[in-house]
């Protein structure tokens, strides 16, 4: 590489104006942005985003679940592309950054590629992936997963929203049903920058996290069968109370994940009463609930401990509990070279970095199962995510948009040689 690709750079402001651009696209009150999967902003920052890419001389193509490929050609075309991106989507009480500065970042990258005149061996391929968040269908990252083989296309199609609306039918009611099959494009390789929504960088004072792991996670979804009767009426002994025994349940939990720490999480994140009442005994509820860990031992263990736990607790008190192991993602490792190439573009920008374990799911982790992936990391504030108060600095966006790109010519190649 020259020195003068060396120390290329990408524009910063640019890159900032671009995401407060896309921001006001479901922008909330409280400066955080609302921007459902396939719904109507949805589809806004997807118009923006098609816009962009083909003004940056890029070919678009959609996918039978939406998602969307921008690609920018190479000097040879029979090279398969390198993947980057992340997706659009947010929470319903999201933030501007979360899966937004990996999917611009690369945008930004095309750019700078585009001003310098810098052609690539390898053609590179940016992507907007549908419903990585998982607050409208579930499951999270149901896109990424299809195009891994976890799931088919049709089951995705079928999954419904709280008012039953299924996916191919909000695909159809914003235009991103594409012809396009899932998994037709072959990559060779993935690298999704990403915001860490962790606090460790920035307690640490470092601007690069260096994805090696992402942590594997187990969902549930779960019952629990006791006896609706009356408040005050019914003897403390004589009750078969469902809430209870759901608060027993959230504390074996939370013991669970401490007894196997550090390395573990566990979270019960809904409960939802059967015709709930202020003078009635808890009867029936539903609930969901996970573990998070980057050991599958680990993640067994707690799976095990769990199970033992609800037998326990439901013939105690006398109600019935069943919990359905919904979903399971075991833990990921990304590629040794990729990750190799990373780190060397951060050593050389000269930013302070840290090798990391991803505690969150992200589509660079389904898709390290069928391709070679990286992730690269930057500080958030208080390591907040998943909330409007989400914030990062202009300059660690920069600095990670930079480590992109420099990891970007790393692995496509430049000036006619060989991709590494």
């Amino acid at each position: 590489m020259t020195d003068a690709r060396t120390n290329l750079q990408i524009d910063s402001s640019r890159l900032w104006g671009a995401i407060h651009e896309t921001a006001k696209f479901g922008a909330t009150p409280k400066g955080g942005v609302r921007r459902l999967t396939l719904g109507p902003e949805d589809k806004q920052v997807r118009d923006w985003f098609r816009a962009a890419c083909e003004a940056a001389g890029m070919e678009v193509g959609v996918d039978a679940l939406g998602t969307m490929y921008a690609l920018r050609r190479g000097r040879d075309m029979s090279k398969p592309p390198i993947g980057l991106g992340s997706h659009l989507d947010t929470q319903p009480t999201g933030g501007k950054f979360d899966g937004v500065l990996g999917t611009l970042a690369a945008l930004e990258v095309i750019r700078t590629l585009n001003d310098a005149g810098i052609e690539t061996d390898a053609p590179i391929c940016i992507v907007n992936w549908t419903n990585e968040e998982g607050s409208r269908f579930a499951p999270a990252m149901m896109a990424s997963a299809a195009y891994a083989g976890d799931y088919t296309t049709d089951d995705i199609l079928s999954r419904r929203d709280a008012e039953g609306v299924t996916v191919g039918e909000a695909l159809d009611t914003i235009g991103y049903r594409g012809a396009e099959p899932v998994g037709q494009r072959k990559f060779g390789g993935f690298v999704e920058l990403h915001i860490e929504q962790g606090p460790i960088l920035e307690a640490e004072e470092k601007t690069i996290g260096v994805v090696e792991r992402g942590q594997g996670i187990i969902w549930y979804d779960g019952r629990i069968a006791g006896f609706a009767s009356h408040a005050g009426t019914t003897p403390m002994p004589l009750r078969r109370d469902a809430l209870a025994t759901f608060s027993e349940v959230v504390l074996a939990v939370e013991r669970l994940a401490r007894e196997h720490g550090p390395h573990a999480v566990g979270t019960v994140g809904e409960v939802i009463i059967d015709n709930p009442s202020r003078n009635v005994i808890a009867g029936d509820l539903a609930f969901t609930m996970e573990f998070r860990s980057p050991e599958s031992k680990t993640l067994e263990a707690l799976n095990a401990g769990f199970r033992e736990a609800i037998i326990e607790i439901s013939k105690r008190r006398k109600v019935s509990i069943d919990v359905d192991q919904v979903w399971r993602k075991e833990p990921t490792v990304f590629n040794d070279r990729f990750v190799g190439a990373v780190e060397n573009a951060t050593k050389m920008l000269g930013y302070a970095h840290h090798r990391i374990t991803s505690g969150a799911g992200h589509d660079a982790c389904n898709l390290a199962t069928v391709m070679p992936a990286a992730m690269i990391f930057v500080p958030c504030k208080d390591g907040v995510s998943h909330n409007e108060l989400e914030d990062a600095t202009q300059a660690d966006c920069a600095a990670g948009a930079n480590v992109l790109l420099h990891t970007v010519l790393s692995l496509a190649g430049v000036g006619g040689g060989e991709v590494q």
